[in-house]
């Protein structure tokens, strides 16, 4: 039997959803065997990990802005891959905006991988996208690669990516269904939030009035749409970084009857409250917006039965000139909260308070998010033939943020100075170390090819 190229050893090393000691033998890039603690070939090369330090499989960021190509001034495939590597994260999957061109055609795929060569250090796949009127180019895409495809139900911030109308979906939704293909929705009703903006009349640095313009009945309308469509067509539909707890028990009782949704929600969510939020705090808006404590709370739950299965960064970055932040105008300001390499630490502190395991954190952020890609058969477990894909992170430090540490292009984030629990030690891509307390060497990320 060939030998293994390292020979990675602890005694807490998580496989399924126990912690056990093993050593992980990697070889060309993949989990070759997983073996008792003590069993290593003579002469291996070893990597011994501390006892305090646990295993984890690579964490799976599934949805991330990365905004390149057009708009790298906002961020860009090498210091969003350098955050990600820095935050444990082996693999993520990027939305097709706010790049330029917006990827919603063959063409856009095959800009998007130009404009990503030679600069990943981390893998990265890429969804496509809806739009009215490009439905011929959909199964194109799919023989490209993406492992599905993202539309808004209500204007994406930019006008080259506009929403969806309900006749979109129908023409849409019976491609992706006959594909296997899976829909991500970004489900906020327009005539709601348009009702309610025009009823704004709240003072514009209050967090209150940006609230008051995102209420919990927009999302909850436009999930209850997606349930109904999804039920009709039977296309896989996943609703995007859920906000509002009032539509959990409308997924809870569509899920119960079969029908093909899912959802995820962020740490965002999960960390922060409305009633927290200082005036003028720009850097905390994002849509939909983060909500009230019990809102809170009420997701942490959603997350503990099961009717939301997955945590995701929903990174999307700017320049800092548009968060307006001199102004403190919420209203003006762009709509995006940055935290891509912060992740798995920020879900792990609040997690942990609430009595979840480092298994659950796991497989809400790497073993669902690999499934919703596609990429099950590569990522999100440690186990034998999979991707080497490996994270060693210290469950019991902790650390201030220090945005001058922060590896995205700008450190605008709600988590400057919050004290989070966990560290990433090393994150190990394909058997290889591309982050030890800094990212290490040329980029060794690849693109990724979803086939189904």
């Amino acid at each position: 039997m060939p030998e293994p190229d390292l020979v990675v050893r602890a005694r807490r090393v998580l496989i399924g959803d126990a912690l056990v000691p093993r050593s992980v033998h990697l070889r060309a890039g993949r989990i070759d065997a997983i073996a008792g603690l003590d069993d290593v070939p003579p002469g291996a090369r070893t990597l011994d990990v501390a006892d305090e330090h646990v295993v984890l499989p690579g964490v799976v960021d599934a949805h991330v802005h990365v905004n390149e190509p057009g708009r790298t001034e906002w961020e860009g495939f090498d210091t969003a891959t350098r955050a990600a590597a820095a935050g444990g994260i082996t693999t993520v999957v990027d939305m097709p905006l706010n790049c330029i061109p917006v990827t919603t055609t063959r063409a856009a795929v095959r800009a998007k991988d130009e404009a990503m060569a030679g600069k990943l250090h981390v893998d990265v796949a890429f969804w496509g996208g809806v739009v009215p009127g490009n439905q011929r180019e959909l199964e194109g895409m799919l023989e490209d690669g993406v492992p599905g495809f993202k539309c808004f139900l209500v204007h994406s911030g930019i006008d080259d990516f506009p929403n969806a109308a309900e006749e979109d979906l129908r023409i849409a939704m019976p491609i992706l269904a006959r594909n296997r293909a899976v829909l991500l929705v970004h489900a906020e009703d327009p005539v709601a939030i348009a009702a309610a903006e025009a009823a704004s009349t709240g003072d514009p640095r209050a967090y209150a009035t940006f609230l008051a313009s995102r209420p919990r009945i927009a999302e909850d309308e436009a999930i209850a749409r997606m349930v109904r469509l999804a039920g009709e067509t039977s296309c896989p539909t996943h609703v995007v970084h859920l906000s509002s707890s009032d539509a959990v028990p409308l997924l809870r009782d569509a899920k119960k009857a079969g029908v093909p949704i899912t959802a995820e929600t962020c740490p965002h969510y999960l960390t922060f409250a409305a009633e927290d939020i200082a005036a003028g705090a720009t850097p905390f808006k994002c849509c939909p917006p983060i909500r009230e404590r019990d809102n809170r709370e009420a997701l942490w739950d959603a997350l503990r039965d099961g009717t939301l299965s997955q945590v995701v960064s929903d990174h999307s970055p700017c320049t800092p000139a548009l968060k307006k932040m001199e102004a403190g105008d919420f209203m003006a300001a762009w709509g995006g909260i940055a935290g891509l390499q912060l992740g798995l630490s920020s879900v792990w502190t609040e997690a942990s308070r609430r009595g979840f395991s480092l298994a659950d954190v796991s497989r809400w952020t790497s073993t669902v998010t690999a499934k919703l890609a596609g990429l099950s058969e590569r990522k999100g477990a440690i186990e034998v033939g999979r991707d080497a894909d490996l994270v060693v992170f210290d469950p019991d430090a902790s650390f201030s943020v220090d945005p001058a540490r922060i590896e995205h292009r700008h450190k605008v984030t709600p988590w400057a100075g919050r004290t989070l629990r966990g560290v990433v030690q090393r994150t190990i891509l394909r058997g290889e170390t591309i982050y030890d307390g800094s990212s290490r060497g040329s980029p060794r990320g690849e693109r990724l090819r979803v086939r189904r």
